[in-house]
Protein backbone atom coordinates (compact mmCIF):
# COMPACT_ATOMS: atom_id res chain seq x y z
CA UNK A 1 0.00 0.00 0.00
CA UNK A 2 1.58 3.37 -0.82
CA UNK A 3 2.71 5.52 1.30
CA UNK A 4 0.49 8.57 2.62
CA UNK A 5 1.47 11.75 0.61
CA UNK A 6 2.01 13.45 4.15
CA UNK A 7 4.99 10.83 4.90
CA UNK A 8 6.93 12.09 2.21
CA UNK A 9 6.28 15.50 3.23
CA UNK A 10 7.64 14.63 6.60
CA UNK A 11 10.75 13.39 4.78
CA UNK A 12 11.45 16.43 2.67
CA UNK A 13 10.95 18.18 5.38
CA UNK A 14 13.40 16.07 7.61
CA UNK A 15 15.80 16.45 4.81
CA UNK A 16 15.65 20.22 4.95
CA UNK A 17 16.19 20.56 8.52
CA UNK A 18 19.39 18.23 7.88
CA UNK A 19 20.48 20.55 5.16
CA UNK A 20 24.13 21.96 5.62
CA UNK A 21 23.52 25.78 7.07
CA UNK A 22 19.51 25.13 7.42
CA UNK A 23 17.65 27.08 9.61
CA UNK A 24 17.94 23.85 12.40
CA UNK A 25 21.69 23.76 11.77
CA UNK A 26 21.74 27.38 12.86
CA UNK A 27 19.45 27.14 16.19
CA UNK A 28 21.10 24.45 16.89
CA UNK A 29 24.50 25.85 16.89
CA UNK A 30 23.65 29.08 19.17
CA UNK A 31 21.94 26.29 21.72
CA UNK A 32 24.88 24.45 21.79
CA UNK A 33 27.07 27.86 21.95
CA UNK A 34 25.18 28.42 25.38
CA UNK A 35 25.90 25.03 26.45
CA UNK A 36 29.41 26.14 26.18
CA UNK A 37 29.30 28.84 27.65
CA UNK A 38 28.09 27.16 30.72
CA UNK A 39 30.34 24.60 30.49
CA UNK A 40 33.54 26.10 30.14
CA UNK A 41 32.95 27.70 33.78
CA UNK A 42 35.19 24.20 34.66
CA UNK A 43 38.19 25.83 32.55
CA UNK A 44 37.99 29.55 34.48
CA UNK A 45 36.78 28.81 38.03
CA UNK A 46 39.66 27.14 38.77
CA UNK A 47 42.09 30.21 37.66
CA UNK A 48 40.31 32.94 39.69
CA UNK A 49 40.08 30.80 42.83
CA UNK A 50 44.01 29.89 42.68
CA UNK A 51 44.96 33.01 45.88
CA UNK A 52 42.05 31.79 47.92
CA UNK A 53 43.27 27.94 47.81
CA UNK A 54 46.84 28.74 48.19
CA UNK A 55 45.91 30.35 51.23
CA UNK A 56 43.43 28.20 52.60
CA UNK A 57 45.77 25.64 51.79
CA UNK A 58 48.82 27.11 52.98
CA UNK A 59 51.20 25.99 49.63
CA UNK A 60 53.57 27.72 47.60
CA UNK A 61 52.56 29.27 44.13
CA UNK A 62 53.42 25.88 41.83
CA UNK A 63 51.57 23.91 44.03
CA UNK A 64 48.14 25.91 44.06
CA UNK A 65 48.97 25.80 40.36
CA UNK A 66 48.21 21.86 40.06
CA UNK A 67 44.58 21.79 40.17
CA UNK A 68 44.24 24.15 37.06
CA UNK A 69 47.00 21.80 35.50
CA UNK A 70 45.17 18.54 36.41
CA UNK A 71 41.68 20.06 35.45
CA UNK A 72 43.27 20.79 32.00
CA UNK A 73 44.81 17.25 31.97
CA UNK A 74 41.68 15.96 32.15
CA UNK A 75 39.94 18.47 30.06
CA UNK A 76 42.42 16.89 27.66
CA UNK A 77 41.77 13.31 27.74
CA UNK A 78 38.20 13.84 27.95
CA UNK A 79 37.94 15.40 24.83
CA UNK A 80 39.62 12.33 23.60
CA UNK A 81 37.32 10.24 25.29
CA UNK A 82 33.84 12.50 24.45
CA UNK A 83 34.86 12.79 20.87
CA UNK A 84 34.65 9.10 20.69
CA UNK A 85 31.21 8.97 22.34
CA UNK A 86 30.14 11.65 19.92
CA UNK A 87 31.31 9.95 17.11
CA UNK A 88 29.38 6.85 17.81
CA UNK A 89 26.35 8.02 19.76
CA UNK A 90 25.84 11.63 18.90
CA UNK A 91 26.77 14.71 20.78
CA UNK A 92 23.73 14.54 23.09
CA UNK A 93 25.50 11.65 25.49
CA UNK A 94 28.37 12.79 26.63
CA UNK A 95 26.98 16.21 26.48
CA UNK A 96 24.01 15.48 29.09
CA UNK A 97 26.46 12.60 30.96
CA UNK A 98 28.63 15.54 31.02
CA UNK A 99 26.39 18.30 32.52
CA UNK A 100 25.74 15.45 35.27
CA UNK A 101 29.00 15.10 35.97
CA UNK A 102 30.37 18.93 36.01
CA UNK A 103 27.90 19.31 38.54
CA UNK A 104 28.88 16.63 41.00
CA UNK A 105 32.82 17.76 40.75
CA UNK A 106 31.64 21.27 42.00
CA UNK A 107 29.82 19.73 45.03
CA UNK A 108 33.03 17.02 45.50
CA UNK A 109 35.67 20.14 45.65
CA UNK A 110 33.63 22.22 47.56
CA UNK A 111 33.99 19.52 50.30
CA UNK A 112 37.66 19.12 49.96
CA UNK A 113 39.78 18.53 52.81
CA UNK A 114 43.20 18.74 51.18
CA UNK A 115 45.14 20.46 48.21
CA UNK A 116 45.05 16.66 47.19
CA UNK A 117 41.37 16.42 47.20
CA UNK A 118 40.77 19.11 45.39
CA UNK A 119 43.01 18.59 42.75
CA UNK A 120 41.05 15.48 41.93
CA UNK A 121 37.69 16.22 42.89
CA UNK A 122 38.53 19.53 40.27
CA UNK A 123 40.78 17.19 37.77
CA UNK A 124 38.89 13.98 37.10
CA UNK A 125 35.06 15.37 37.68
CA UNK A 126 35.18 19.24 36.58
CA UNK A 127 37.99 18.88 34.26
CA UNK A 128 36.57 15.96 32.37
CA UNK A 129 33.05 16.95 32.42
CA UNK A 130 34.02 20.26 31.17
CA UNK A 131 35.71 18.65 28.08
CA UNK A 132 31.94 17.56 26.94
CA UNK A 133 31.09 21.27 26.18
CA UNK A 134 34.16 22.13 24.05
CA UNK A 135 35.80 19.63 21.17
CA UNK A 136 32.96 17.58 20.90
CA UNK A 137 30.78 20.49 19.94
CA UNK A 138 33.17 22.12 17.88
CA UNK A 139 33.47 19.00 15.69
CA UNK A 140 29.91 18.63 15.98
CA UNK A 141 29.19 21.58 14.58
CA UNK A 142 31.17 21.31 11.68
CA UNK A 143 29.35 18.53 10.72
CA UNK A 144 26.32 20.89 9.94
CA UNK A 145 27.98 23.19 7.89
CA UNK A 146 30.20 23.92 4.78
CA UNK A 147 30.24 26.66 3.09
CA UNK A 148 30.20 28.94 6.12
CA UNK A 149 32.58 26.04 8.15
CA UNK A 150 34.82 28.42 9.49
CA UNK A 151 32.48 30.76 10.93
CA UNK A 152 30.56 28.45 12.40
CA UNK A 153 33.25 26.64 14.09
CA UNK A 154 34.45 30.37 15.14
CA UNK A 155 30.98 30.77 16.59
CA UNK A 156 31.32 27.90 18.65
CA UNK A 157 34.75 27.82 20.05
CA UNK A 158 33.34 31.20 21.64
CA UNK A 159 31.53 29.30 24.01
CA UNK A 160 34.85 28.71 26.14
CA UNK A 161 35.66 32.98 25.91
CA UNK A 162 31.98 33.69 27.06
CA UNK A 163 32.60 31.66 29.69
CA UNK A 164 36.15 33.37 30.67
CA UNK A 165 34.12 36.68 30.31
CA UNK A 166 31.16 36.03 31.92
CA UNK A 167 32.40 33.22 34.72
CA UNK A 168 35.64 35.10 36.01
CA UNK A 169 34.21 38.09 37.45
CA UNK A 170 31.30 36.34 38.82
CA UNK A 171 33.15 33.48 40.27
CA UNK A 172 35.56 36.81 42.01
CA UNK A 173 32.18 37.97 43.36
CA UNK A 174 31.05 34.87 45.09
CA UNK A 175 34.75 34.11 46.69
CA UNK A 176 34.55 37.64 48.39
CA UNK A 177 30.48 37.63 49.62
CA UNK A 178 30.87 33.70 50.88
CA UNK A 179 34.15 32.26 50.19
CA UNK A 180 34.86 29.60 47.67
CA UNK A 181 33.83 26.63 49.17
CA UNK A 182 29.80 27.99 48.75
CA UNK A 183 30.33 29.99 45.66
CA UNK A 184 31.63 26.11 44.21
CA UNK A 185 28.24 24.56 45.16
CA UNK A 186 26.32 27.73 43.79
CA UNK A 187 28.00 26.85 40.43
CA UNK A 188 26.58 22.91 40.99
CA UNK A 189 22.99 23.89 41.39
CA UNK A 190 22.86 26.92 38.48
CA UNK A 191 24.95 23.84 35.74
CA UNK A 192 22.51 20.91 35.91
CA UNK A 193 19.73 22.84 36.29
CA UNK A 194 20.79 24.66 32.88
CA UNK A 195 22.86 22.55 31.29
CA UNK A 196 20.91 19.52 31.03
CA UNK A 197 17.60 21.12 28.93
CA UNK A 198 20.10 22.74 26.55
CA UNK A 199 21.27 18.93 25.65
CA UNK A 200 17.92 18.18 24.15
CA UNK A 201 18.50 20.29 21.39
CA UNK A 202 21.15 18.61 20.54
CA UNK A 203 19.48 14.94 20.40
CA UNK A 204 18.92 14.91 16.47
CA UNK A 205 22.03 13.34 14.78
CA UNK A 206 24.58 14.73 11.96
CA UNK A 207 23.04 12.55 8.19
CA UNK A 208 26.87 12.98 7.61
CA UNK A 209 27.75 11.03 10.74
CA UNK A 210 27.35 8.20 8.91
CA UNK A 211 29.86 5.71 8.10
CA UNK A 212 31.07 6.46 4.48
CA UNK A 213 30.47 4.01 1.67
CA UNK A 214 33.69 1.76 1.08
CA UNK A 215 34.64 3.61 -2.10
CA UNK A 216 35.17 6.82 -0.46
CA UNK A 217 36.56 4.59 2.93
CA UNK A 218 39.18 3.53 0.69
CA UNK A 219 39.58 6.88 -0.74
CA UNK A 220 40.06 8.60 2.00
CA UNK A 221 42.82 6.01 3.63
CA UNK A 222 45.15 6.50 0.98
CA UNK A 223 45.01 10.41 0.89
CA UNK A 224 48.20 12.23 1.85
CA UNK A 225 47.19 15.48 3.75
CA UNK A 226 49.39 17.87 2.57
CA UNK A 227 52.01 15.19 1.23
CA UNK A 228 52.03 13.28 4.57
CA UNK A 229 50.32 10.54 5.81
CA UNK A 230 47.22 11.17 8.04
CA UNK A 231 49.32 10.11 11.23
CA UNK A 232 51.79 12.67 10.59
CA UNK A 233 49.76 15.25 9.89
CA UNK A 234 47.97 14.68 13.44
CA UNK A 235 51.38 14.90 15.15
CA UNK A 236 52.20 17.60 13.47
CA UNK A 237 48.90 19.57 14.16
CA UNK A 238 49.59 17.81 17.91
CA UNK A 239 52.73 20.00 18.76
CA UNK A 240 51.48 22.90 17.20
CA UNK A 241 48.79 22.91 19.32
CA UNK A 242 50.83 22.32 22.21
CA UNK A 243 53.43 25.14 21.50
CA UNK A 244 50.99 28.06 21.23
CA UNK A 245 49.09 27.07 24.39
CA UNK A 246 52.25 26.76 26.79
CA UNK A 247 52.64 30.92 25.43
CA UNK A 248 49.01 31.55 25.79
CA UNK A 249 49.01 29.90 29.13
CA UNK A 250 51.02 32.72 30.80
CA UNK A 251 48.67 35.51 30.41
CA UNK A 252 45.48 33.21 31.00
CA UNK A 253 46.45 31.41 33.86
CA UNK A 254 48.35 34.04 35.84
CA UNK A 255 46.79 37.04 34.81
CA UNK A 256 44.94 37.41 38.00
CA UNK A 257 47.62 36.15 40.44
CA UNK A 258 50.11 38.69 37.71
CA UNK A 259 48.04 41.77 38.91
CA UNK A 260 48.11 40.72 42.99
CA UNK A 261 51.99 40.75 42.93
CA UNK A 262 51.86 44.10 41.28
CA UNK A 263 49.70 45.38 43.81
CA UNK A 264 46.63 46.02 41.33
CA UNK A 265 44.80 43.73 43.30
CA UNK A 266 42.84 40.03 42.14
CA UNK A 267 40.05 42.03 41.39
CA UNK A 268 41.47 43.75 39.22
CA UNK A 269 43.48 40.89 37.58
CA UNK A 270 39.49 39.23 37.23
CA UNK A 271 38.95 41.95 35.03
CA UNK A 272 41.32 41.72 32.85
CA UNK A 273 41.43 38.16 32.45
CA UNK A 274 37.27 38.67 31.24
CA UNK A 275 38.58 41.71 29.39
CA UNK A 276 40.98 39.48 27.76
CA UNK A 277 38.63 36.79 26.70
CA UNK A 278 36.02 38.87 25.96
CA UNK A 279 38.13 40.56 22.93
CA UNK A 280 39.27 36.86 22.39
CA UNK A 281 35.25 36.32 21.16
CA UNK A 282 35.87 39.20 18.52
CA UNK A 283 38.61 37.90 17.50
CA UNK A 284 37.21 34.30 17.35
CA UNK A 285 34.47 35.66 15.26
CA UNK A 286 36.89 37.78 12.73
CA UNK A 287 38.72 35.06 12.50
CA UNK A 288 36.25 32.90 11.35
CA UNK A 289 35.65 34.97 8.90
CA UNK A 290 38.90 35.38 7.46
CA UNK A 291 39.25 31.58 7.60
CA UNK A 292 36.67 31.06 4.96
CA UNK A 293 38.61 32.83 2.44
CA UNK A 294 41.79 32.01 3.28
CA UNK A 295 41.99 28.75 4.77
CA UNK A 296 42.70 27.32 7.82
CA UNK A 297 46.89 27.52 7.91
CA UNK A 298 47.34 31.21 6.80
CA UNK A 299 44.78 31.96 9.49
CA UNK A 300 46.64 29.58 11.92
CA UNK A 301 49.95 31.91 10.69
CA UNK A 302 48.32 34.89 11.36
CA UNK A 303 46.69 34.18 14.90
CA UNK A 304 50.50 32.80 15.75
CA UNK A 305 51.95 35.81 15.02
CA UNK A 306 50.18 38.38 16.44
CA UNK A 307 50.07 36.09 19.55
CA UNK A 308 53.57 36.76 19.52
CA UNK A 309 53.81 40.22 19.54
CA UNK A 310 51.33 40.77 22.31
CA UNK A 311 53.67 38.56 24.61
CA UNK A 312 56.17 41.09 23.70
CA UNK A 313 53.93 44.01 25.11
CA UNK A 314 53.57 42.52 28.76
CA UNK A 315 57.47 42.77 29.16
CA UNK A 316 57.43 46.65 29.52
CA UNK A 317 53.86 47.38 30.70
CA UNK A 318 53.22 46.91 34.04
CA UNK A 319 50.97 49.47 35.07
CA UNK A 320 47.27 49.06 35.93
CA UNK A 321 45.87 50.99 32.42
CA UNK A 322 48.51 49.60 30.38
CA UNK A 323 48.28 46.45 31.61
CA UNK A 324 44.15 46.77 30.98
CA UNK A 325 45.23 47.74 27.17
CA UNK A 326 47.51 44.76 26.36
CA UNK A 327 45.24 42.45 27.80
CA UNK A 328 42.37 43.68 25.58
CA UNK A 329 45.21 43.44 22.73
CA UNK A 330 46.37 39.75 23.86
CA UNK A 331 42.34 38.83 23.36
CA UNK A 332 42.24 40.27 20.79
CA UNK A 333 45.08 38.82 18.73
CA UNK A 334 44.73 35.48 19.18
CA UNK A 335 41.51 34.22 19.78
CA UNK A 336 41.51 32.79 16.03
CA UNK A 337 44.38 29.76 16.72
CA UNK A 338 42.40 27.08 18.17
CA UNK A 339 39.43 27.71 16.11
CA UNK A 340 41.81 27.36 12.90
CA UNK A 341 42.85 23.49 13.80
CA UNK A 342 39.96 22.70 13.87
CA UNK A 343 39.06 24.18 10.56
CA UNK A 344 42.43 22.56 9.05
CA UNK A 345 41.33 18.66 10.34
CA UNK A 346 38.03 19.33 8.52
CA UNK A 347 40.08 20.69 5.62
CA UNK A 348 41.77 17.46 5.45
CA UNK A 349 40.25 14.68 7.04
CA UNK A 350 37.37 12.27 6.35
CA UNK A 351 34.22 13.65 8.48
CA UNK A 352 33.90 9.98 10.02
CA UNK A 353 37.05 11.17 12.38
CA UNK A 354 36.02 14.61 13.32
CA UNK A 355 35.30 14.44 16.81
CA UNK A 356 38.50 12.20 17.48
CA UNK A 357 40.65 13.97 15.64
CA UNK A 358 39.38 17.31 16.82
CA UNK A 359 39.46 15.77 20.15
CA UNK A 360 43.36 15.09 20.11
CA UNK A 361 43.98 17.92 19.15
CA UNK A 362 42.74 20.53 20.89
CA UNK A 363 43.33 17.65 23.96
CA UNK A 364 47.02 19.02 23.15
CA UNK A 365 45.63 22.60 23.06
CA UNK A 366 44.65 21.95 26.31
CA UNK A 367 47.88 20.06 27.61
CA UNK A 368 49.77 23.27 26.11
CA UNK A 369 47.76 25.52 28.59
CA UNK A 370 48.01 22.91 31.48
CA UNK A 371 51.82 23.04 30.47
CA UNK A 372 52.32 26.36 30.46
CA UNK A 373 50.60 27.39 33.57
CA UNK A 374 52.49 25.17 35.59
CA UNK A 375 55.76 26.23 34.11
CA UNK A 376 54.57 29.49 34.70
CA UNK A 377 54.40 29.31 38.57
CA UNK A 378 57.48 27.23 38.63
CA UNK A 379 59.30 29.56 36.78
CA UNK A 380 57.96 32.55 39.47
CA UNK A 381 58.83 30.33 42.49
CA UNK A 382 62.51 30.25 41.33
CA UNK A 383 62.70 34.01 39.84
CA UNK A 384 59.99 35.58 42.19
CA UNK A 385 58.83 37.31 38.96
CA UNK A 386 56.79 36.63 35.90
CA UNK A 387 59.08 38.86 33.38
CA UNK A 388 61.44 34.79 32.75
CA UNK A 389 58.08 32.95 32.20
CA UNK A 390 56.72 35.96 29.53
CA UNK A 391 60.16 34.59 27.88
CA UNK A 392 59.29 31.45 28.10
CA UNK A 393 55.96 31.62 26.53
CA UNK A 394 56.98 33.67 23.69
CA UNK A 395 59.91 30.92 22.64
CA UNK A 396 57.38 28.11 22.77
CA UNK A 397 55.06 30.94 20.36
CA UNK A 398 58.43 30.83 17.93
CA UNK A 399 57.93 27.23 17.63
CA UNK A 400 54.52 27.58 16.73
CA UNK A 401 54.66 29.88 14.21
CA UNK A 402 57.88 28.03 12.39
CA UNK A 403 55.46 25.02 12.07
CA UNK A 404 52.78 26.66 10.45
CA UNK A 405 55.06 28.26 8.43
CA UNK A 406 56.07 24.65 6.95
CA UNK A 407 52.02 23.52 7.16
CA UNK A 408 51.71 26.48 4.56
CA UNK A 409 54.38 25.64 2.66
CA UNK A 410 53.72 22.15 1.94
CA UNK A 411 51.90 20.76 -1.15
CA UNK A 412 48.60 19.54 -0.79
CA UNK A 413 45.10 19.87 -1.48
CA UNK A 414 41.91 19.61 0.52
CA UNK A 415 39.43 16.91 0.28
CA UNK A 416 36.42 17.13 -2.36
CA UNK A 417 33.62 18.87 -0.82
CA UNK A 418 31.75 15.38 -0.67
CA UNK A 419 34.52 13.83 1.28
CA UNK A 420 35.13 16.82 4.02
CA UNK A 421 31.37 17.74 4.65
Amino acid sequence: MPEPAVDVGSRVGDASRDAPESAYAWARLFAALLLSAIGGVGMWSVIVVLPAVQAEFGVARAAASLPYTATMICFGFGGILMGRLSDRFGIFVPAAGGAIALSLGYVAASQATSLWHFILAQGLLVGGASSATFAPIIADTSLWFTRRRGMAVAIIACGSYLAGTVWPPVVQHGIERMGWRWTYLGIAVFCVTTMVPLTLALRRRSPRGAPASPTVEVALRTSRPLGMSPAALQIVLVIAGLSCCVAMSMPQVHIVAYAGDLGHGAARGAQMLSLMLGFGVVSRLTSGWICDRIGGRRTLLLGSSLQALALLLFLPFDGLASLYVVSALFGLFQGGIVPAYAVIVREFFPPQEAGVRVGTVLMATVFGMALGGWMSGVIFDLTGSYQAAFLNGILWNLLNICIAVGLLRRPGRILPAGMSA
